[in-house]
């Protein structure tokens, strides 16, 4: 067992890792160059044999980046999320446009490049949200398009401090998500998923039950339909942690959910309706940035991030740029 546990060798990346007391973020895994040449069956394998390792790893760290690894093309990605064997969760009542690529894979969003999408737990803004994701990078962008990721925690924490009586105000009500979706998908905006994607049907009664089961209410307007988020919490506990977690969109929703029919002021507000201060919520974005890390992606590279830990989020790029997506309960 102690020649197994070699295949996975923790790597360091110079001024794209943050150092806590316990534990380098992401962690970073590259495979051993003594063990026998690197195969993606030999990948999944290890996967297998070593999940207690990984899953502890992922506790600790919040996001493993797996570089080096022979993952070329969308099957083998499937290869790889199937192999840890975490059930996967189908994208109903998530905001951007996607599409299936094959198995349990997706691209991540659409949206344009020259769009930044702001930091967000994924689907925070409903109730049955993934607790893990997995992104593959297929094709690296010429420049940028990085998706830096930052620990939740630590974001609950630095605002708790600095905004005592804001934080809260979240911690009592919650927040309230309001975003209006279109018949079809808007592929020219980052939150462009028209109602029919979103609840997987064309028929406006089912699309009533799939929202009402994800605590949502519907709006039927002319072109489309307004959807009522919440109040829900804006702060999570995370058990298997024993920490508070800034687990919301709110950052996301007021400085992005912008196209033709979304004002992103009117996107998020406090769970009794009240508007959020504007001051905070650009100080809250600061200091994301701050506390972020942003890794250039290789092509093959994969990155698993424990939702309950990590924000994510994504930089502008100049195309081409591919990488794909995949969610977990």
């Amino acid at each position: 067992m102690a020649d197994q546990v070699q295949y996975f060798i923790e790597t360091q990346l110079p001024n794209h890792q943050k150092h806590y007391n316990s534990f380098t973020f992401p962690s970073v895994l590259t495979p051993n160059p003594a063990s026998s040449p690197s195969s993606l069956s030999l990948f999944t394998k290890e996967i297998k044999s070593q999940k207690p390792f990984l899953d502890s790893l992922l506790l600790k760290a919040g996001a493993i980046l797996f570089r080096g690894f022979p993952v070329q093309t969308a099957k083998d990605f499937n290869d790889v999320v199937e192999a840890f064997g975490f059930e996967e969760l189908p994208y109903v009542g998530g905001a951007a446009p996607r599409s299936n690529v094959v198995g349990r894979v997706f691209t991540a969003n659409e949206s344009p490049p020259d769009q930044k999408i702001p930091f967000h737990h994924e689907m925070a803004q409903v109730p049955e949200f993934p607790s893990k994701l997995f992104f593959f990078c297929e094709v690296e962008p010429e420049s940028g398009g990085e998706t830096p990721i930052v620990l939740s925690h630590i974001i609950y924490e630095r605002m708790k401090e600095k905004y005592p009586e804001f934080v809260s105000r979240l911690e009592e009500h919650g927040l309230l998500y309001t975003r209006v979706l279109g018949e079809g998908d808007d592929p020219s905006s980052p939150i462009g998923r028209g109602w029919k994607s979103t609840f997987l049907t064309t028929d406006k009664s089912v699309a009533e039950e799939r929202a009402a089961k994800l605590g949502m209410k519907l709006e039927w307007i002319e072109d489309g339909v307004k959807s009522i988020m919440g109040p829900i919490p804006a702060v999570k506990y995370d058990k298997s942690r024993q920490r508070k977690i800034w687990f919301n969109s709110m950052v996301a929703a007021y400085t992005g959910w912008e196209d033709a029919r979304n004002d992103p002021v009117k996107a998020v507000t406090f769970g009794d309706g009240k508007p959020l201060p504007a001051d905070i919520i650009y100080d809250c974005l600061k200091i994301l940035e701050e506390e972020c890390v942003a890794i250039p992606w290789k092509k093959g590279d994969v990155l698993l991030i424990d939702n309950w830990a990590v924000l994510h989020s994504r930089r502008p790029f100049d195309p081409p740029r591919r990488v794909l997506a995949s969610l977990c309960k």
